[in-house]
């Protein structure tokens, strides 16, 4: 195989490699179908990789011509190790998903439904797109509402399949284009409220694509959209990550939480819905991984942004402890987070108790270590502040290792 010439254009401009399923785009390049989907769809890139041009739509017409070539030329030199390609499966049909939708009229016929447009979905990203502009999107909410609103109607314990699990997972899984998914955010609130739900009372995989789907949702929604969200909402969002689902769902809802919070009273709001104790919990698990910690004490320095948020740090056993220990032991973002979170503290609830708290802790020779330490500007300063703020107090401490004592700031 070694000596054979492969003709350049039966090579993809993306893969360079041959292509199998080539398709020309509006700007008139041909790729492998593969490979300019993950670039359009996965990518979310607008452009032609080769011209650079805007791709005025995502229409991939395939090149039959070019592909029978390749088919003919693969064969020819199979004696040389050249595999043999497969004609391709033609991507399914806006006529073929309508028709499947309105067939769908009964419980059985739905279940069926779901497993066929499950299985078109993993195909490629064109067939997402179809079933996208096809009505899918509208049909797979109708599922998860209707089975939402029916009290108890979400446990199926000896169910093969969940109608509610497999819309939640399609849903999921197509990769909505940011007008779907706004849409989907300004349903009246109704689908947060079908999604707040199936957090209530679904399976542990329903659960958890509600969460992922919810962080997609508020990825692109209006802060607007974000400042009367239901009590319930947080309450679920919160009980996702006391339960451990799965490392994606419990990112999903911390990443949730980090956006809500700037909005509104959601800081108030996620706080009484009792966030604080569940972070504290996971900061004191020592298989988290530095990702979710840095979202984690995210979330915290966010809360502790209200005085609910730091009287719950406050009264958590080992809440000033765990911060202070992840600072200079996690990443620069988790220092920085932290340091803020004991900034917070410093300034609004610095009693005699607290102060001499932070103290036989070691959390202000923690912040001297970083006045010592090469370490980001903005969280030095902040170290530096909250030292100042109670040099009275601290400075001539016997807590304070000599060695740190030297970089306390006059």
């Amino acid at each position: 195989m070694d000596d054979i010439v492969v003709p350049s254009f039966f090579i993809c401009p993306i893969s360079l490699e041959i292509m199998k399923d080539p398709v020309t785009v509006s700007t008139g390049i041909t790729y492998d179908r593969d490979s300019i989907e993950k670039w359009l769809f996965s990518g979310k890139n607008t452009t032609c990789p080769v011209t650079k041009q805007a791709i005025a739509d995502c229409d991939l017409t395939p090149n039959h011509t070019l592909r029978r070539l390749i088919q003919a030329w693969c064969m020819l030199n199979a004696s040389h190790g050249i595999e043999r390609i497969p004609t391709p499966k033609p991507p399914i049909s806006k006529a073929q998903i309508i028709k499947l939708l309105n067939d769908a009229k009964s419980p059985q016929q739905q279940i069926k439904c779901l497993k066929t447009l499950q299985s078109i979905a993993s195909e490629n990203a064109t067939n997402k797109r179809c079933m996208e502009s096809s009505g899918a999107v509208e049909f797979l909410v109708s599922i998860v509402s209707s089975a939402s609103a029916a009290e108890g109607s979400l446990h199926y314990e000896f169910d093969s399949v969940r109608p509610t699990d497999e819309a939640l997972s399609i849903l999921y899984n197509l990769q909505l284009s940011e007008a779907s998914l706004k849409n989907l955010m300004g349903k009246n609130g109704d689908f947060i409220v079908s999604l707040t739900r199936v957090m209530q009372r679904g399976s542990y995989e329903s659960r958890a694509y509600a969460v992922l789907l919810l962080k997609s949702m508020v990825e692109v929604a209006d802060p607007k959209q974000l400042i009367n969200l239901r009590p319930e909402l947080l309450i679920e969002l919160i009980q996702v990550l006391r339960d451990q689902i799965s490392k994606q769902a419990s990112k999903a809802s911390l990443q949730v939480l980090a956006s809500i919070c700037p909005w509104g009273r959601n800081k108030v709001k996620v706080a009484e819905a009792g966030v604080v104790p569940v972070l504290i919990d996971l900061l004191l698990d020592s298989s988290l991984e530095r990702r979710a910690c840095e979202m984690v004490l995210t979330v915290l320095d966010a809360v502790c942004g209200c005085a609910e948020g730091r009287s719950d740090l406050l009264q958590h056993a080992a809440g000033l402890a765990i911060v202070s220990k992840k600072i200079l032991r996690v990443s620069q973002v988790a220092s920085e987070r932290a340091v803020r979170i004991l900034l917070s503290i410093s300034k609004f609830c610095a009693t005699t108790k607290v102060l001499q708290e932070m103290l036989q802790l070691g959390v202000v020779a923690k912040l001297c270590l970083v006045l010592q330490v090469d370490f980001g500007f903005k969280t030095k300063e902040r170290a530096r502040e909250v030292l100042k703020l109670h040099a009275r107090v601290w400075q001539n401490s016997p807590c304070i290792p000599s060695n740190l004592l030297s970089s306390y700031p006059a």
